[in-house]
């Protein structure tokens, strides 16, 4: 299935994406949660109930005529991890990691799959990071390598914008990776059985039309399932929680000179299997 949360003029809820269509859930299935980790936290049952609206006729809307949202709009916790594709760590310059490089993006830096990203007073350096993320669909501690899949949700596209000179000037990336409307997230989630393997999948980048990264989930130095592991030997995870995976190589800081991102330029991120989330830059509000 294809989880979306999304608005239009009776509020913001979440629904199921088919073909060119939304199916409205709390119209087909009212008793289910209308928010995504209400009815994440709420488990299979929530989910096969979702599932049986698939057929559901008078419930479905046009995607034309809804605004989709970050699937999560406001996670309990937005984590990231840097320097995970080989070749991404050749480009930064940077040395390869001995362990998985966690940081936290602020969940005030969530917005929607086709929103603005907003580019700052406070620096020229904005770049773009085209990620595949997944959501955790259960409340989880200590999870083996071999059962992180049961608690993973599905999976989505992630824009990790990033502001290169706040990112590098301080000991931790949160600074710099957390500005206001720099976490695209989107389009919606794809719930883990749709992908066979997730580890197997083309991601790619465009700004402006010109393809800027070009890779697959298989070159990633720690994948999914390892995040999962690491993550949960320190800390709990809860419905909702998403995780960034990581960018290969491509990003505009590793050009020469940079190619970073201007007002006006359109940023497409494309997952294999997922979707499509496009951004175009945009003056801060004053």
């Amino acid at each position: 299935m294809r989880l979306a949360t999304f608005t239009d003029g009776n509020g913001t809820r979440i629904g199921l994406v088919v073909d060119d269509q939304i199916i409205d859930l709390k119209s087909a299935r009212p008793e289910l949660p209308t928010d995504m980790i209400g009815f994440l936290a709420a488990g299979p049952d929530a989910l096969s109930a979702a599932r049986s609206a698939l057929g559901s006729s008078s419930a479905r809307l046009e995607l034309k005529d809804v605004k989709l949202e970050a699937p999560v709009p406001k996670p309990g916790k937005f984590l990231a991890i840097g320097l995970n594709y080989a070749d991404h760590v050749a480009e930064s310059g940077l040395a390869k990691p001995s362990s998985p490089l966690f940081f936290n993006k602020q969940t005030s830096c969530v917005t929607g799959p086709f929103d603005p990203i907003l580019m700052p007073y406070d620096s020229e350096q904005v770049d773009y990071e085209g990620e595949m993320g997944f959501v955790i669909g259960k409340r989880c501690r200590r999870v083996s390598r071999e059962r992180a899949h049961e608690v993973i949700a599905g999976y989505c596209v992630i824009n990790d914008v990033s502001i290169r000179d706040w990112q590098f000037r301080a000991s931790t990336f949160t600074l710099g990776k957390s500005f206001d409307g720099h976490g695209p997230v989107g389009p919606w989630i794809v719930t883990a059985d749709e992908l066979k393997d997730p580890h197997k999948l083309r991601i790619r980048t465009w700004v402006n039309g010109e393809q800027r990264q070009d890779s697959s989930t298989d070159q990633l130095i720690y994948n999914c399932f390892d995040q999962v592991a690491a993550l949960t030997q320190a800390f709990t995870l809860e419905p909702g929680d998403i995780v960034s995976t990581g960018t290969p190589a491509g990003v505009g800081m590793g050009f020469k000179p940079p190619k970073y991102l201007k007002v006006g330029d359109v940023v497409k991120i494309e997952l294999e299997g997922v979707g499509v989330i496009e951004n175009r830059v945009a003056p801060e509000p004053t």
